[in-house]
């Protein structure tokens, strides 16, 4: 599969580190491993269950370890949520930098987020919102609102296209098409997620962005 981007590092998050536990870790190295345990265990069936005490099993730690480094689950939830709104918007703060075709920006945000995705597992499952459905209900409104964020670019990008090729509803042409693509691309990875990561977010994926940006 080719890297997301030439411009942002391999966006994967390292699922190994749970093992490292293991060893003393660093200063600060707890608090990521515990986070790598958690994307990792979101990977598995059944990841909508996952509780502290079978979390801190995973690690070999003791619930209370856990709650030294995040005061609640919720706050790991957000944790990994921090991760997906860095990543994902680095990459639109540079591809706003480095490409000049709008219509190009909008190709290559759309297959960015879902090669993310494909490359994270666990953290398709938080962006489609199956690993939030028992937890706090902010979650899920952080996670609409980096949807609702990344559709705002969409817009901004099919607009811009649409004056250079001399729409007379720039606006309206923009509106429809960000949310056609949008739900598009949602329905990618959902479908990702319920399939148990075997229907793969970039299949086809050239042919259906040549749909949606002919």
């Amino acid at each position: 599969m080719p890297s997301p981007t030439e411009h942002v590092p391999d966006p994967s998050i390292d699922t190994d580190g749970a093992q490292a536990l293991r060893k003393r870790p660093k200063p600060g190295e707890r608090r990521v491993q515990i986070l790598q345990a958690l994307a990792a265990m979101l990977e598995q069936p059944g990841a909508e269950r996952i509780t502290t005490a079978a979390l801190a099993q995973q690690l070999e730690v003791s619930e209370a370890a856990l709650y030294r480094h995040f005061a609640s689950k919720a706050q790991m939830f957000e944790a990994l949520i921090d991760f997906i709104e860095q990543s994902v918007l680095g990459f639109v703060g540079q591809l706003e930098q480095k490409e000049p075709d709008a219509r190009q920006r909008a190709r290559k945000l759309l297959r960015w987020v879902l090669q993310f995705a494909e490359k994270n597992p666990g953290m398709c499952r938080v962006m489609v919102g199956d690993a939030l459905v028992l937890e706090h209900e902010r979650l899920q409104q952080r996670v609409n609102l980096l949807f609702d964020k990344l559709e705002s670019h969409l817009r901004q990008y099919l607009r811009e296209a649409a004056v250079v090729a001399g729409s007379v509803t720039p606006t309206v042409h923009a509106q429809a098409g960000a949310a056609l693509m949008m739900a598009w691309c949602m329905g990618r990875l959902q479908g990702y997620a319920r399939s148990g990561f075997k229907r793969w977010p970039s299949e086809h994926l050239e042919h259906h962005l040549s749909a949606l940006l002919p």
